[in-house]
């Protein structure tokens, strides 16, 4: 499946470049929660998941999107604990649109569910950004095939290594693998416009969010997806807004 307007949709993965991010527990929801959250949005969207990540995305990116130059996503689960403002944030964003590699604005797709805390340590949250993934086998989490950081450098002029506050990177090989206390937990490949800003967001009802939990057929995901999106939108910071836990 093609996203409307993203049409380069890979199937090999050049084995040199990766987009690495690290994952755990967010917007209240556990990582095991999560995962089967995105595995009921992978199969209503054909293949196709969006996974929403709190960095902006490398330079590069837009340009491999648009040479449909196939990279893999490498999942990591994180070697320390989440924060208390991802296992209870004071409120739930949703974020229904996101700018594609040229820079025009378009909804997210029916299935695509992202959401992320409703604040910062700066105040309201005004930046969230997604990957755009396709994974044509069910998402579970495996153990036992290591991923080493350190035999990656950051795609850019600099190509530094990966930094402790990365947590996610468009990285690339430059020297042999080896032991690591990272696994390759969960693979994909990026597609469409590969990583994404998001916007328009609305706030979130954490019991609705909770409720997809038991949503398992894509076609009740689709309306439970709808349902959250027709949230309040954001005219004030969150902290003035019903706390939703």
């Amino acid at each position: 499946m093609a996203l409307s307007g993203d049409h380069n949709v890979q199937t090999e993965a050049n084995q040199d470049l990766v987009c690495w991010t690290r994952m755990q527990a967010e917007a209240g929801q556990g990582l095991q929660t999560i995962i089967a959250r995105k595995e009921v949005e992978r199969r209503a969207g054909k293949g196709i998941f969006f996974w929403g990540v709190g960095n902006a995305p490398s330079v590069a990116t837009s340009a491999y999107a648009r040479l449909q130059t196939p990279v893999q996503v490498v999942f990591s689960i994180m070697k320390s604990r989440p924060r208390a403002s991802d296992t209870a944030p004071r409120s739930l964003l949703v974020w229904r649109r996101y700018l594609d590699m040229h820079g025009n604005e378009r909804e997210l797709p029916s299935q695509a569910l992202v959401t992320s805390r409703g604040e910062t340590d700066g105040g309201f949250k005004k930046r969230h950004y997604a990957l755009m993934c396709r994974s044509e086998t069910p998402l579970v989490v495996r153990h036992g095939q290591c991923f080493d950081p350190a035999a990656y450098r950051n795609i850019g002029s600099k190509g530094g290594p990966v930094g402790a506050s990365q947590v996610t990177a468009l990285l690339q090989r430059t020297g042999p693998g080896s032991s690591s206390d990272y696994s390759a937990n969960l693979t994909a490949m990026l597609v469409g416009s590969y990583w994404v800003r998001l916007t328009d967001p609305v706030l979130a009802d954490a019991e609705e969010i909770a409720k997809t939990s038991d949503v398992t057929a894509p076609q009740e995901w689709l309306a439970a997806v709808a349902k959250i999106r027709l949230g309040p939108r954001v005219t004030e910071t969150p902290a003035l807004q019903p706390t939703l836990f």
